[in-house]
């Protein structure tokens, strides 16, 4: 596939996201979670300790700008904004799809990323499928060195890769393949899904292969299959995709299997997080770190001070959430008593 289509391709997941579209029909599951409210916490709510370590570095809240995806020109505000934002607030960062660029596209991924945010852990990202077509050892690192990333993301995809009119379905070899980065690469590997969830067998798996961290990346927000369905142009390829609108595992079941069935691996939380509170409840259920992507979109199209805005109300809701469990840390909410 030529630079100027995957681009193209960009654009278009970025304008269905950016319009609505391409919601899962499944609940991400944190309505069913409710804490237990403490009437009398013996804290003071701007002491709160929201510290947590992730990649090597301490963050000031746990929070992941997850994955977000653009064609060259919309990709390098969006980065920007989000590696200053996140900078600013001492979070981490997620970089989208580096396919565009490791073939040639300028993508405004380059060292000008690391500048903007020089003390937030950064995570490149290319995708699974890619490592049986030509993808290996030599652009995974390139994809890290570009950016000057503390870690890479391998994303799995195969709702998406099996719903998009021009996929990759021939994933026949990519867990070896990605066995192999996994020990061959300097930098820690990151696995994650896109959108429909991990379960706790292929985490097992994943973990057995020596990767860093995973993501769950579960069902509730964005529907990869549903995007590849509203940017099909053949109604058949649009029926297709219909059928799974409801797909995945929820992302609240996939944090506490995941967790169970690992409770050593470093795990972040993301897929349908609306706010702080889901937050919260996520890092309960077993997370070390959430992720957002999708409901921080529009401020990351705007300016670095609406992301800092968007997320300067999340960090507030979570430690409002650890104020009212009585947890002064984010230690003690791991442990706050449910309903």
């Amino acid at each position: 596939m030529s630079d100027a289509n995957i681009s193209d391709r960009k654009d278009q997941h970025l304008d269905v996201v950016l319009s609505g579209g391409g919601r899962h029909a499944r609940d991400a599951g944190f309505d069913a979670v409710r804490f237990v409210h403490e009437a009398l916490p013996d804290l003071d709510h701007a002491k709160i300790d929201l510290g947590a370590d992730f990649l090597g570095r301490r963050l000031k809240a746990p929070l992941l700008i997850s994955s977000m995806t653009g064609g060259p020109a919309r990709a390098e505000a969006i980065n920007a904004h989000l590696a200053e934002a996140a900078q600013a607030l001492g979070i981490a960062m997620a970089v989208g799809s580096q396919r565009a660029a490791l073939e040639g596209a300028d993508a405004g991924l380059d060292q000008s990323l690391r500048r903007r945010a020089p003390d937030t852990p950064i995570l490149a990202n290319i995708g699974a499928a890619q490592l049986t077509r030509g993808f290996g050892i030599d652009e995974a690192r390139r994809a890290v060195e570009m950016i000057g990333a503390d870690a890479l993301i391998v994303h799995l995809n195969p709702l998406q890769e099996a719903c998009q009119p021009e996929g990759d379905r021939d994933w026949w070899g990519v867990g070896a393949a990605l066995e192999a980065l996994v020990h061959r690469l300097e930098t820690p590997v990151v696995v994650k899904e896109t959108g429909a969830g991990l379960s706790a067998a292929t985490a097992r798996r994943l973990a057995a292969m020596g990767v860093a961290a995973l993501d769950v990346a579960g069902a509730g927000g964005a529907n990869w299959g549903l995007i590849e369905g509203e940017r099909a142009t053949d109604p058949a390829d649009k029926a297709h995709a219909l059928a799974f609108a409801d797909w995945g595992i929820p992302t609240a079941s996939a944090i506490a299997r995941v967790r169970a069935a690992c409770p050593d691996m470093v795990l972040i939380g993301s897929g349908g997080v609306r706010d702080g509170v889901d937050a919260a409840k996520a890092i309960r259920l077993g997370a070390d770190v959430v992720g957002q992507a999708a409901g921080v979109l529009q401020a990351a199209t705007v300016s670095t001070e609406a992301v800092v805005a968007h997320f300067q109300t999340v960090i507030r809701q979570l430690r409002t959430v650890c104020f009212c469990t009585g947890s002064a840390n984010l230690q003690a909410l791991r442990t706050a008593p449910l309903q």
